[in-house]
This record gives structure tokens, C-alpha cells and sequence, in this order.
């Protein structure tokens, strides 16, 4: 809603910013005098937008349920984009005239451009007409909405079924045994003070019904007091202690059978409230459970209640992870979605409610295993679907007809379509764009952490913000949308950050209907192309084949800003080349393009390119004129050089540009990147430069780039390893290195690599070394910060790396060791790399045996060990790592499998989930 302002507004910044261009317009035609106003106009659009965008935040998100409301924003959110598009033809129209120089503009093209300088005054025009019907239609209904208070929030938590007693029962619950013996431990301790305990968990995981299941179980054990409220989204302090001070003296009225007034005024304030709470609970054991808290100030404007009560307890059901973090750190539940197992069970349950046993019959056992699948774990999903396929005949026919419109059906039900609502309409408005924008990537798709930012970045979600740079604004974003449990982490990484994120099926599927009401993009299939509004600003066509029925070349989509278009077919791409000018983002990758179009020039709104692992072979020269572009990203495509004219492309900000070597390529050489161009320092806006190889004057170029944080480089040789490796050392905000020698035998001096950046954690090292092992300056106190070491293709002689790594870089996460020369016998000693999460030993030819001893490597998560020929025996002491969840042991000697086989490796390790043997 007030988020599409916020995109409009960020497009009239920069649009006033070209008011020295309209000078040049005006001395063309001096009776335009509608371009003479158009600098003024566009300030008053920008000062009522803004208003607009306001009056949005006050309403707050318990009126949208009014249909009077939704459909005033709804008029505001489509002015918003006409000012959008208004703004980036002017942009365009400003970008042309100056590219084809003042001469030309001024003999040859004056009539043209007042023309169309005129058709965008006009435009203004009707904007502001826009503007004043919008008001008035505010104006008109803003008195009686003031009277008009919707219970939105309330309404959605019911329907959203909280418990939903009426889908579950105790009779039925399902995987909820080990979270129940949890939380009842942790109410039954004999800790005197009061105890605060979470429990949290994305929308739908059966939070409040668990809590619920325990809190009748245990309140017999707090007979003084027990007590349950619920907080929800938008409360007020004074209710929420009269609510919570009557509900107590109910509870004790009923335990003791004597009557229990209310001795505060209904006008107490927050102080006497408190401090009732605390007489009448002074001496007395209780229990609280706080229902549905969104925030910690729920908590903590009320916690004082309870302050000294001995023995207490209170619950609290929570979305957010930052309201889970008030508890110890030992007194926090987060649940999870269910296993399969737990969610197929919990299914039969619903799905065959007069069958004794719950068992699902064998001829729709395939579909049923689809259904469970589908719902991923959550039980509210699994417990709809299992009651709507009960009110369905038990034939395989029937059921696979539900199936395929599972997720449809799914929706329409008010309490799971509450889900989303009361989680969406929570967010602040820069971050329900960069939610919704997840649901254009396909079901299932991991969503790396770096490419989600910068393509938010490049849409104008985020801003920069005091000295953060809009990409850090981003991760911020990112995180704050996981902590509140609307994505789900995948994986992390050496500093413990979300490196790949998901969104769960259900949470997709209503994400993109509120991303179609709002015109904000859509996620479809090539049959439903031909009938999408041309009018459509995102497109996914992610997973889009030859195969399947084709988009005609004739669609256009004139008003489109982003196309998501993940291993997919080139159908429709000629009609996005030539039909949608102001195209903001261009992701391409592992899709069939091989070829990019000159055309590609006029898109001067771009400032996001993907064509990672695509056939594309070259970028055209007029790439050049592509003055926005943020992201250029063409990792391992073919394009062995970039067009010379790229550095005119001053606003880069991401260069991704390695390759993967020809058929010819070694072991060693399995990436190559491409030739630095000239003038490369002309990218000053450049955070990420992967990867460019080691010419002559690179060192001088990168002297002139202080904002790199990402740099790899490769064939460097030991003439310019020094000079290179001291203009990388002075870079103030250095991060990551990755350094390859030109080839296995080349050996590279790593003296002068003494980086001043507090932030470098990352090093990746290919290559010999011509120093002493680890002597070197990077290891004596420079690495300190390093929490991922990459190292490859170094002879280390007799050494043993492990133990020298130890107490030189103790702080690393990840170690990876590959085609490296060292001692037979590897040693992790006790108290070793405290922190260390991945191990990876490659191809280490004297390797005889890797000894692990007691306390070594404790928080330990994966450790792959691959083509080490000399080793025919397990590790030893490795059935001692608790933390271990990822065991491969492939490529070894030839007698390994003779002494252990897959099925031993199993019983000694069955707590390794994953274990490739």
C-alpha cells in the first residue's frame, strides 16, 4: 500500500534533481508555458504524495479490512504508479537529450522533444487533477471512518484458529510429546524466582495449541493462581493489567470460593495496576500465559507485575524471535514444522475421522503422501487439507482432483488465509515489499542471501541510511522478516548469517494473492500469460520450458519493471526487449538466452542484469549506455571480455564476471576470470569485483577503489604478487580475497599481504606458497578475524595444518583444505577450533589417518572427507562429535569399505542424519 508511494516518491527525487535539462527544453519553445510550470508541479506532487503516504500510516492496518479504505489506497497505490511511469519517461526523455548532445537536440530534434516534453507536462497535469479527486474521495468518507473501528486484528486471530480448537483436539495431537515434556520440565523446576519461558514459531505451527495442551495439564500445580490472556497485534497497557488483574482474582475466587472485587477505579493508570498485581499475588505461586505477544514492549510495560512472585511461571506464545529473546537463552522453545512421519499421521487423523486406527488406504496412499508433502510440515496446513479431503469420496480420482487445487482451496479458508494477514499487515511498509517479491520465486526456491539484496536494492525498497549502505539497510530487512518467522533460514554462513532463506509453500501461495490485488507482480505460467494484465509491473516465468504451450511474440507489457525469469525458455524475451522500456531488473539465470541484444542499450532504468550460467558469449557495446546499472552479474557464462566502454558505467556497484575454464582446463584452473578493463577506477561505487585476472596495471587501478569489500583475482604471478598484494592490504573495507596464481607451479610471496580492515573474515588462497608455512603476516595476527580459510594447491611438507591452523586462526567456522601436501598423520587436539561448523579435507595425497580428540571441534555440523587415497580407516574419536549432522567419507583407499561398512558407520553414528559412506 504505502509502499508503492515510497517507490514514486524515490523516482521524484532524482526526476527534480534534472531540473538544469528543462532549462534547455524551454529555450526551445518559449511558449511552452506547461513546461515552464512543470518543475513546480512535480514539487507539488511530491509534497501530496507524501501526504497520502501519511495518512496511509495513520489508518493503520486495522482498517484495512474496510472495503472503503482498501478502495481509496487502492486509487492511491495506481496514482502512485502512473507518477512512476510519468517520472521514468521524463528520466528517459532527459537521458536522450543529452546523449545526443546540445547541437542536435537544438537544430535537428526541438520540434520532437517539445512534443513529447509537452505530452509529459500534460501528463502532470492529469496527475495533479488525480491528486485532487483523490483527496476529495478522502475527505468525503474520513469523518465516519473516525467512528468506524474494525476489529480486524481480533478477527484474524480467530479465524486464524490460535489453538483452533475446533480442527484439534487432545486426542489427536500429533509430535508435540517432546516440546510438551520440555515446557512441562521447565514449569516444574525449583528455581525461586519467577521464570519467563517462550515459545515461538511461524504462524500456523500450533504454538498457542501446545501452550494450551501444557497450561490445562499443569495450572493443578499453580493452585494459587493461573491465568491465560491474549495480547495480540494492537493492545493497550491499562486494558491488558485490568484484564490480567481481574482474570487472576477470577482464577482465585474459583480455587478458594470467596468472592474477590476489584479494589483499583476503572480510571487506575499503569502504576496502580501494577501495583495491585503484585499485592494480591504477593506469597503466591502462579501461572500466566500471554497469548499472541508481536512485540516486546507487550512484555515489558507489564513485567513489573511479577517482579519477586516465587515460583512463578509465565508463558509466552510469540511470532517474533526478538520477543522470544526475552527469555534465558535455556528457557526458549522455537518450534519447527513437523516430520514426515509426525505430519502424515496428524493428516490420517483429519482426512479418515471414522477410521479406528487413522489408516489411510493403499490405493490413495500416493496422493495423500503428495497432500503431506505439499503442506511442508505445518500442522494448521495439514490439518485443513485432511478435513477437506474427508467431505471427499475415497477414490484416487476425487482425491487427485483436490490435489491439484490444494493450494487454491487452501487459501479460501478464512483461517488460513489469516495466517498471512495478521503477520503481512504487521510488517512496516519497507519490508511487505521485499516479502512480496519472495513469493515471485518458484515453490521450494532456496533464495541466496546476497542476490536478495541487491535485487531489493536495485527495485528501491531500501534506502541508504545514516553511514549504512543501502545493502546493509537490506540484510537488515532480511532479517528482520526471518525474526519474524516469514522466512525460513536454510542455511548459515561462517559468520553466522543467513546465507540462503526460503518461504514456506503456504505463506507463497498468499503472498501472491496480496501481490496481485496490489498490482504489484505476478508469478505465472506460460498459458496464463496471454491473459495477464498488460499492466503487470513484476513477471516470474521461472521454470518456463520449451516444451510447454508458448507465449506469443506479439504480448507486451509496457509498464513492466521486473523480469524474474529463473531456468526458463527465451519465448518471451524479444517482446521484453522491444516492448518494456523501463525494465528495472533483468534476471536471466540458467536460462536458455545465449545471445543479448543491442537493443538492451535503451533499457536505461536498468540497474539489475543476471545471466549467471547462461550461454551468453558477449555483452554488446551499448551495455555502455546503461547509467544505472547496479548489478552486472555474468558468472560462469562464456564472456571471456567485457565491452571497453563498461567503465562509463559509474553507478556499478556488483561485478560478477568469472567463467568456467575451456575443456582444456586442469584441476587446478577450473575458473577463469576475465580481462580487467581500462580504466577500471572509474568504478568508484564498486563493492564486488569477481573475478578479473592480474594485469599490469591492475594494482594502480584498484589503489583508486576504496569501497571494494569483495575481491577475487586470479592468474597472478610472483613478479606482481607484492605490489598487488599491498594495494589489497590498504583497502579499508576488505572482506573478502580470494588469490589464484596463474598456475599450480607458480609460487607466490605473501610478505606484503598485511590488511588494515577489521572486516576481512574470508580468505581463499590457489596456489604455492614461496614463504615459510604460515609464517607469514596474514597468519602472525592479521588473520585473527578470519572465519573462513579456503587453501589449495600448497605444498606443506611434513606439517600438520591442522595444528599449525589451530593456534594461528583459532576463530574459523569454515576450513577447507584441497591438493595439499602435509604430514600422514592429521591431529585435531583437544579444545581446538572452538567454533569451527564445516571441515573439508580434498585430496591430500599423504593422508593416512585423522585423529579427533576429546573437546576438539565441539560445535563441529558437517565435516566432508573426499579422495584421500592413503586413509582406509574412520576417523578416530569422530562417534564423540554430538554436533555432527553431515558425515561424507568418499573416494578412499580401496580396503575402507572392507573394514567398515555403511551399515556399521550407522550404528555407531545415529545421530548424523546425513552420512555418505
Amino acid at each position: 500500500m504505502a509502499e508503492t508511494i515510497l517507490i514514486a516518491l524515490s523516482k521524484i527525487g532524482a526526476v527534480v534533481l534534472n531540473e538544469a535539462a528543462l532549462a534547455v527544453i524551454k529555450k526551445l519553445s518559449s511558449n511552452a508555458a506547461s513546461l515552464k510550470e512543470l518543475p513546480t508541479m512535480i514539487k507539488r506532487i511530491d509534497k501530496e504524495l507524501k501526504m497520502m503516504n501519511n495518512v496511509i500510516h495513520v489508518l493503520g492496518t486495522t482498517q484495512l479490512s474496510n472495503e472503503v479504505i482498501k478502495g481509496w489506497i487502492a486509487n492511491v497505490r495506481n496514482l502512485a504508479y502512473h507518477v512512476e511511469d510519468v517520472m521514468d519517461e521524463y528520466s528517459y526523455q532527459v537521458v536522450k537529450l543529452k546523449d545526443e548532445g546540445f547541437l542536435s537536440r537544438y537544430v535537428f530534434g526541438g520540434p520532437h522533444h517539445i512534443a513529447v516534453f509537452s505530452k509529459i507536462a500534460d501528463d502532470v497535469a492529469d496527475i495533479e487533477k488525480e491528486i485532487r479527486h483523490v483527496k476529495e474521495l478522502h475527505s468525503y468518507w474520513s469523518d465516519t471512518v473516525q467512528s468506524y473501528k474494525i476489529e480486524h486484528t481480533d478477527s484474524d486471530r480467530t479465524q486464524s484458529g490460535g489453538c483452533f480448537p475446533e480442527l484439534v483436539t487432545d486426542e489427536n495431537l500429533v509430535g508435540i510429546n517432546e516440546n510438551r515434556r520440555k515446557l512441562t520440565e521447565w514449569l516444574a523446576t525449583d528455581e525461586k524466582e519467577s521464570t519467563l519461558i517462550t515459545v515461538s514459531g511461524m504462524g500456523g505451527l500450533g504454538k498457542t495449541t501446545l501452550v494450551k495442551n501444557v497450561y490445562d495439564w499443569e495450572k493443578g500445580n499453580f493452585p494459587d493462581a493461573h491465568t491465560w490472556i491474549v495480547v495480540s497485534q494492537k493492545y493497550d497497557v491499562v486494558d491488558l493489567l485490568m484484564k490480567l488483574l481481574t482474570k487472576i482474582l477470577h482464577s482465585m475466587q474459583t480455587q478458594t470460593q470467596t468472592q474477590m472485587p476489584v479494589k483499583v477505579s476503572a480510571k487506575a493508570d499503569v502504576y496502580e495496576l501494577t501495583e495491585e498485581i503484585n499485592k494480591t499475588l504477593e506469597g503466591k505461586k502462579c501461572l500466566i500465559v500471554l497469548d499472541d505477544v508481536w512485540v516486546e514492549a507487550a512484555y515489558t510495560q507489564i513485567c513489573s507485575a511479577f517482579q519477586g512472585l516465587q515460583g512463578s511461571r509465565v508463558m509466552i506464545t510469540t511470532r517474533s524471535e526478538k520477543v522470544a529473546a526475552l527469555a534465558p537463552e535455556g528457557r526458549r522453545l522455537k518450534l519447527q514444522p513437523l516430520g514426515t512421519a509426525e505430519s502424515f499421521k496428524l493428516f490420517c487423523s483429519r482426512a479418515f475421522p471414522n477410521s479406528p486406527d487413522g489408516k489411510c488406504p493403499e490405493e490413495l496412499r500416493t496422493v495423500a503422501d503428495a497432500v503431506v508433502d505439499r503442506c511442508r510440515g505445518l500442522p494448521l496446513a495439514i490439518v485443513s487439507s485432511g478435513s477437506l479431503l474427508s467431505t471427499k469420496q475415497p477414490t484416487e480420482h476425487a482425491w487427485n482432483q483436490m490435489y491439484n487445487h490444494l493450494l487454491s482451496e487452501l487459501r479460501e479458508k478464512p483461517h488460513v488465509q489469516a495466517i498471512l494477514n495478521l503477520s503481512y499487515h504487521d510488517l512496516p511498509g519497507d519490508l511487505r515489499n521485499c516479502l512480496l517479491y519472495c513469493s515471485l520465486f518458484p515453490e521450494d526456491h532456496p533464495m541466496p542471501r546476497g542476490s536478495l539484496v541487491r535485487l531489493w536494492v536495485a527495485e528501491g525498497f531500501v534506502l541508504k541510511k545514516d553511514k549504512s549502505t543501502p545493502e546493509e539497510v537490506a540484510e537488515g530487512n532480511l532479517m528482520e522478516l526471518i525474526a519474524r518467522n516469514m522466512l525460513e533460514v536454510v542455511e548459515m554462513d561462517e559468520l553466522l548469517r543467513v546465507s540462503t532463506c526460503k518461504m514456506h509453500d503456504i505463506v507463497r501461495v498468499l503472498a501472491l494473492d496480496v501481490a496481485k490485488e496490489e498490482r504489484f507482480g505476478s508469478a505465472s505460467d506460460q498459458e496464463e500469460v496471454m491473459l495477464m494484465d498488460e499492466e503487470v509491473r513484476r513477471l516470474s516465468t521461472c521454470g518456463w520450458s520449451d516444451n510447454s504451450k508458448t507465449a506469443s511474440p506479439e504480448v507486451k507489457f509496457p509498464r513492466l519493471r521486473t523480469v524474474l525469469s529463473i531456468a526458463s525458455s527465451t519465448d518471451m524475451f524479444p517482446s521484453v526487449f522491444s516492448g518494456s522500456s523501463y525494465l528495472t531488473v533483468l534476471e536471466l539465470q540458467d536460462s536458455t538466452i545465449n545471445q543479448v541484444p543491442a537493443s538492451i542499450g535503451n533499457m536505461f532504468n536498468l540497474r539489475y542484469i543476471g545471466l549467471r550460467r547462461t550461454q551468453v558469449q558477449s555483452l554488446p557495446k551499448t551495455v555502455s549506455k546503461l547509467s544505472n546499472l547496479e548489478t552486472l552479474d555474468i558468472k560462469q557464462t562464456k564472456v571471456e571480455k567485457l565491452p571497453p566502454g563498461i567503465v562509463k558505467v559509474h553507478k556499478l556497484r556488483h561485478l560478477f564476471a568469472d567463467r568456467f575454464a575451456d575443456e582444456k582446463r586442469t584441476e587446478f584452473q577450473y575458473f577463469v576470470g576475465v580481462e580487467a578493463p581500462k580504466m577500471m577506477s572509474n568504478f568508484q561505487e564498486l563493492q564486488t569485483l569477481e573475478t578479473v585476472h592480474a594485469s599490469k596495471d591492475l594494482t594502480l587501478q584498484l589503489k583508486k577503489m576504496s569501497k571494494l569489500r569483495t575481491v577475487w583475482i586470479d592468474s597472478i604471478n610472483a613478479s606482481n604478487c607484492e605490489e598487488l598484494f599491498r594495494a589489497l592490504s590498504d583497502m579499508p573495507l576488505l572482506s573478502t580475497i580470494l588469490l589464484c596464481a596463474c598456475d599450480e607451479k607458480e609460487k607466490l610471496s605473501f610478505e606484503e599481504l598485511k590488511p588494515i580492515s577489521k572486516k576481512l573474515h574470508r580468505l581463499i588462497i590457489r596456489g604455492g606458497w614461496a614463504d615459510g608455512t604460515f609464517k607469514c603476516p596474514i597468519f602472525q595476527g592479521h588473520g585473527r578475524n578470519l572465519k573462513y580459510l579456503a587453501l589449495s594447491w600448497c605444498n606443506l611438507g611434513t606439517e600438520d595444518p591442522l595444528k599449525l591452523l589451530a593456534s594461528h586462526v583459532p576463530s574459523l567456522t569454515y576450513l577447507g583444505l584441497n591438493t595439499v601436501s602435509s604430514a600422514g598423520i592429521l591431529v585435531l587436539s583437544a579444545g581446538c577450533f572452538s567454533q569451527l561448523k564445516t571441515l573439508v579435507l580434498k585430496r591430500m595425497p599423504n593422508v593416512k589417518k585423522l585423529v579427533i580428540e576429546k573437546d576438539a571441534i565441539p560445535c563441529i555440523d558437517g565435516i566432508y572427507i573426499v579422495s584421500l587415497h592413503e586413509l582406509n580407516m574412520v576417523p578416530h574419536g569422530i562417534e564423540s562429535l554430538v554436533s555432527l549432522k553431515k558425515l561424507w567419507l568418499l573416494d578412499l583407499h580401496k580396503d575402507f569399505k572392507a573394514d567398515w561398512t555403511l551399515k556399521q558407520m550407522s550404528d555407531k553414528m545415529m545421530h548424523v542424519p546425513q552420512l555418505r559412506a
